[in-house]
């Protein structure tokens, strides 16, 4: 494959050469200015994928290079896990190479598959070639970003196995789970994705080189670019299932308002009957300021105390009230957010698989045309790739825009979602908009995060800090939600009553944190 790669400049230059030639021959006839507009777009488009790539190994390396000075003698290296060091430079390394790869899916292939079509109707050989080159630079991109992903993806389904199997039960166990299979699948899947790239490389070399077996090539690359979108596009379905059903159930719970209008209205209940109570003592001890006799102070003493146990109990009914009615307006928040995370998930998924797919159905056209002389010309292949791309390039470019904007209200405005009690500190404009564009960090302070702690802080037990408060039917309701979210018993391999003790265990807080931060933005 090494072999493939490395050989096209060679023979690019040969097409350089002949496409000059025709120019020059265009030019005596008097049509070249639309062709070399064409020649100029794609060998800009070349010459930008090549050095953005450039940049995006400069700065991978940089930071590493750094960690190392930073790290010093030979001692403390080697305390480092050198696995995590190297998943890490990876990780960086391809989300560098992300912005390039969309550029790249979302512009430059489908461009290049417009001039291919129209250097087809035309018999124009130059064109035709300058079209492969561009494919190559721009498949090249493609298998380089899909590789790092695939092994990336590897390491961390690795790591996450290793943690299942260390914490056996519980959250921890669920999350490493969950994140093993995930990861291991997207591996899989990465490791096909570039086999069909190197694929298409291929096609767009024989293309340069005029080989006789261009034909085998293109249906080849056609077949594996249709494998690979039909692959991408039954997960996105198995995804929206799935978000589907979590919807489902987190709705099935109800409406709290509705859910906790009768212990709500006990509570009011209980504390009008506490007010009356107080009254009636204030009234009694009133009676015995007035009545004269003997042992007057003494009754009027025992009417104090009366009064005012009997406040105390009032007050009591009334905090208790106002706390449920907090709870419940918190729970309500919650699954209102939980059932909008689903929705939101269901959506992007559904255009992403729908691009994948029709990404899919252009690779059958392609392979179908590569093998038909008649529909070598056939505009249908272009359409559906640049339609698939279109697709893909806007779900890409709407998780990237949201990303941003919670990067930036993190350190912006972090008072918005900070744990209560904290007053973290706010960032500055300029030091907002710089985080923002940190496309490789994730959001570590944001709303889902604020949810998950509101839904822990409802369904742990009284041993929690700040919990000991929660009425049993609010607590059940919360739990009720833990388990609609996937993080129950059966996924924690848990009876329920070692489930319900792992709520109670402060040890265990910032686990269960963790899985239900998780489990919000999962189907």
């Amino acid at each position: 494959m090494s072999t493939s790669v490395h050989r096209p400049p060679t023979e690019q230059s040969a097409a350089v050469l002949a496409s000059v030639r025709q120019r020059r021959e265009g030019s005596r006839a008097g049509g070249t200015s639309a062709r070399s507009t064409e020649h100029a777009l794609l060998a800009m488009q070349s010459r930008a994928g090549n050095r953005a790539a450039t940049t995006a190994v400069q700065r991978a390396r940089d930071p590493a290079r750094g960690g190392t000075a930073e790290n010093g003698g030979a001692s403390a290296g080697a305390r480092k896990n050198y696995r995590d060091r190297i998943a890490g430079l990876l990780d960086r390394f391809k989300k560098n190479l992300e912005p390039i790869d969309t550029f790249i899916k979302g512009v430059q292939t489908p461009t290049n598959a417009a001039f291919t079509q129209q250097a087809t109707v035309a018999a124009n050989e130059g064109l035709k070639h300058s079209a492969a080159a561009s494919g190559t630079s721009a498949a090249s991109g493609n298998l380089l970003t899909e590789t790092a992903g695939a092994v990336v993806s590897g390491m961390d389904a690795y790591k996450n196995m290793k943690d299942a199997k260390k914490h056996e039960t519980g959250a921890g166990h669920h999350t490493a789970k969950k994140k093993a299979k995930t990861k291991g699948t997207d591996a899989v899947i990465g490791a096909a994705g570039s086999g069909s790239y190197s694929a298409a490389i291929a096609k767009e070399v024989t293309k340069i080189q005029k080989a006789a077996d261009a034909a085998v090539a293109s249906e080849a690359s056609g077949i594996a670019s249709a494998s690979i979108g039909a692959i991408k596009g039954m997960r996105s379905a198995f995804r929206v299932g799935g978000a589907a059903r979590k919807y489902k159930q987190v709705k099935g719970l109800g409406d709290p308002h509705l859910v906790h209008a009768g212990s709500l209205a006990r509570l009011n209940e209980a504390r009008e009957q506490a007010n009356w109570a107080a009254a009636e003592a204030y009234v009694a001890l009133d009676g015995y300021w007035k009545h004269e006799g003997e042992g007057r102070l003494e009754c009027v003493s025992e009417a104090v105390d009366a009064a005012w146990e009997a406040m105390g109990e009032a007050r009591d009914a009334a905090e208790s009230l106002q706390r449920a009615e907090k709870d419940v307006e918190k729970l309500s928040t919650v699954q209102g957010y939980a059932k909008k995370k689903q929705l939101t998930k269901m959506g992007k998924e559904t255009f992403s698989g729908g691009g994948e797919s029709t990404k899919a159905a252009a690779g059958i056209v392609t392979a179908v045309a590569a093998g038909t002389a008649g529909l070598a010309s056939n505009p249908v292949g272009w359409g559906l790739a640049g339609a698939g791309a279109g697709l893909v390039l806007g779900v890409t470019m709407y998780k990237a825009l949201r990303a941003a904007t919670k990067r930036y209200e993190e350190v912006r405005h972090p008072e918005r979602w900070a744990p209560e009690g904290e007053t973290p500190a706010e960032a500055s404009r300029k030091e907002s908009l710089q985080h923002a564009l940190k496309f490789w960090k994730k959001v570590s302070k944001g709303e889902r995060q604020a949810m998950a702690r509101e839904i822990y802080a409802l369904a742990a037990g009284p041993g929690i800090s700040g919990s000991g408060a929660t009425t049993a039917e609010m607590r059940e309701s919360a739990r009720a939600l833990l388990i609609a979210l996937k993080s129950g018993p059966a996924q924690h391999q848990l009876d329920p009553e070692a489930w319900a003790e792992t709520l109670d265990d402060p040890a265990k807080t910032s686990g269960w944190i963790q899985e239900i931060a998780e489990q919000l933005a999962s189907g």
